[in-house]
């Protein structure tokens, strides 16, 4: 039996589900230098609109890099749906800390604040997939209890 926070519950692969889905949906438009094109625009026009700022004017450096990560995140995004398993949730988060890490980072840098939107993001995904890990633990010798093939914990009657 799972407990409610382990990492392998139905509803915790469905949140690893959800964040590819998110990913996908987000940085699809970062994975070719035509559609990044389009994705600056719209960001700029929205930073500018709601008073956030724009981004910087596109230069092909940036869209190297856009179109890098765009790439992988898309990459990742598709294995997380076809195959969501407990560990990628656990990476995907660890990926997501550094990911809210660089924009907090740009963020006090003075990038637009158009990152808020992203950054918040990131960070509710992380916590989402990083907490059942935390609360997770394998019992084992040190607790007492000897742990079974299937990873569970053998009571007194089962030694």
């Amino acid at each position: 039996m799972t407990s409610l926070l382990s990492p392998a519950r139905p509803a915790r692969l469905r949140v690893v589900r959800a964040s590819a889905w998110y990913d996908l949906l987000v940085t699809a438009g970062f994975a070719t230098p035509w559609t990044y094109a389009l994705v600056h625009g719209a960001l700029s026009s929205w930073g500018r609109a709601w008073g956030l700022g724009a981004l910087p004017e596109l230069d092909p450096v940036q869209t190297l890099y856009a179109n890098l990560m765009g790439s992988v995140v898309v990459v990742w995004a598709l294995l997380r749906i076809v195959r969501p398993l407990p560990v990628h949730g656990l990476l995907d988060a660890v990926a997501r800390i550094l990911f809210a890490a660089w924009q907090a980072y740009a963020l006090a840098h003075g990038a637009t604040r158009l990152l808020w939107l992203f950054l918040g993001a990131e960070v509710a995904f992380a916590v989402l997939q990083l907490v059942p890990w935390l609360h997770h633990r394998r019992p084992g010798p040190a607790d007492g209890r000897a742990v079974a093939d299937e990873g569970q914990a053998l009571g007194a009657a089962g030694r």
